[in-house]
């Protein structure tokens, strides 16, 4: 029995696997969550002299959702010009979650509690004209976006961590500023035309 212990450590089973990036995208999901909320309370507190504990918010958040062991706390503090331009770009990136958030959001409300939110009648409805049929067709079509969704939200989550680290010291690699940069643009671009189609 042990052999088999050490058989199923050494070799992660699909079950395993999955189990690992339903974790991930659930991390990602809250870590995204509180991009926004954690970068409006930085630009306020850090310049009246809070920059110090700012730092302490972003790393505990990288350490607390992600799971990401605590970074070694460098040598000299970030200022706080670094700490309001991190909570600039850190704003940014959280606009940009709030789109993959929000079909998280539709997802529950529009596939998971359908036939609860819509009360009908369903004769023009996806999957109508019975309840049932259009709740599961709206149910079945949310779950490749939900899908899309939680992946998007895995990688910002992986950008802006990176991000975070150089909070601690770290050079970011060079295309880390032109991608953030990049994910606002399409983020506002995707929000425009998603807006002149309502």
């Amino acid at each position: 029995m042990p052999t088999d212990l050490a058989q199923s450590a050494a070799h992660p089973t699909a079950r395993s696997r999955s189990y690992r990036v339903v974790r991930l995208a659930g991390r990602s999901l809250a870590y995204c969550a509180a991009l926004v909320p954690l970068s409006v309370l930085t630009l306020e507190t850090a310049p009246l002299g809070g920059a110090g504990a700012a730092v302490a918010r972003w790393r505990a958040l990288r350490t607390w959702s992600l799971g990401m062991p605590p970074a070694a706390v460098p040598g000299r503090r970030p200022g706080t010009v670094a700490v309001l331009g991190h909570a600039l770009l850190s704003l940014l990136v959280g606009a940009v979650a709030l789109l993959p958030l929000g079909v998280q959001l539709l997802m529950v409300l529009r596939g998971v509690l359908y036939g609860l939110v819509d009360p009908g009648p369903y004769d023009n409805s996806w999957g109508g004209p019975t309840r049932a049929g259009a709740w599961l067709a709206h149910f079945l079509v949310g779950l490749p976006m939900a899908a899309a969704g939680l992946a998007a939200l895995i990688g910002i989550a992986a950008v802006h961590q990176r991000l975070t680290r150089r909070l601690d010291g770290e050079r970011g690699p060079l295309w880390l500023l032109p991608t953030v940069l990049l994910m606002a643009v399409a983020g506002a671009l995707l929000f425009v035309a998603w807006t002149r189609q309502i």
